[in-house]
């Protein structure tokens, strides 16, 4: 009898684990959802001058969107992916963007970023 219910103990927990880990991967950022947010912000990336408030709004979404590790490579690849698609960006305002928009981002913009280094 115990040992029936040990065991079934032991499959609600796995059971538990696998719906938590299905969740977690369900939640996990695309990178459609990250050209959405930050698609405000091509104009002012290709052309200069100063971001909008829609594309600063995007870089905060963006931000609280990352908060774990697998998010914010996720979002170091979606980035890095877009950069290449628009030859024209200037790299000068991709570095300045999160200064501009007044958004501390720990998570580098650059073309040639290796985003499985980032924690």
């Amino acid at each position: 009898m115990m040992k029936g219910m040990a065991c079934s103990v032991l499959f609600m927990v796995a059971s538990v684990l696998i719906m938590v880990q299905a969740g977690r991967a369900m939640s996990r950022l695309t990178c459609g959802q990250v050209d959405t947010l930050l698609a405000p912000c091509i104009p002012y990336l290709t052309h200069g001058g100063e971001p909008g408030p829609e594309c600063c709004n995007g870089v905060r979404s963006t931000k609280a969107l990352a908060q774990n590790r697998e998010d914010k490579r996720q979002v170091c690849i979606c980035v890095k992916e877009a950069a290449n698609r628009y030859a024209n960006l200037e790299d000068d305002a991709v570095q300045a963007l999160p200064v501009k928009c007044g958004v501390d981002v720990d998570i580098p913009v650059s073309r040639k970023i290796n985003c499985d280094v980032i924690n």
